[in-house]
């Protein structure tokens, strides 16, 4: 059932190397302007993985400047998670930590369970396929919440 736009979105998974950055760069590909998106992860300790970069590319989402960060950072550079209407977690650890720290606050936090590609194949053919099945779940999530993208934006 498709759900209104909220003004705001948080994304966030493990590490914000492959699904949360892939779901902030295809919500602001699809919603533009509409929404304001941010991604986090649970840690910070890895860079943008390179097959996020490559199966996003193909879909005109750049995402090789994407600056990892974590939500102890987020809080240190003073971003509040009470300022976003809705958190979108990717992974179980990430929904716990959601969950931990909005208990006091008042918005929405939902769970899309959406595969984990790192680790899977062993040629870069397969794993470049893993990746893309990984970033297709997140578009069929993303127009099931949210509608059709914008006109013109459309994948």
């Amino acid at each position: 059932m498709t759900g209104q736009l909220p003004s705001s979105v948080l994304f966030c998974c493990d590490h914000n190397s492959v699904r949360s950055p892939m779901a902030e760069g295809l919500m602001k590909k699809f919603y533009g302007q509409r929404a304001y998106v941010q991604s986090v992860g649970v840690h910070n300790d890895r860079e943008i993985d390179g097959f996020t970069v490559s199966v996003c590319d193909e879909m005109g989402v750049k995402l090789d400047r994407h600056r990892v960060r974590s939500f102890d950072e987020m809080e240190d550079w003073g971003d509040d998670l009470s300022g976003f209407d809705l958190i979108i977690a990717l992974s179980p650890a990430s929904l716990r930590r959601a969950q931990e720290l909005t208990r006091y606050y008042h918005l929405e936090v939902e769970y899309w369970p959406v595969l984990d590609p790192t680790g899977l194949g062993e040629s870069r053919p397969d794993k470049l396929a893993a990746y893309r099945q990984t970033r297709d779940q997140i578009v069929d999530r993303l127009t099931g919440r949210f509608g059709p993208p914008r006109r013109g934006d459309a994948p």
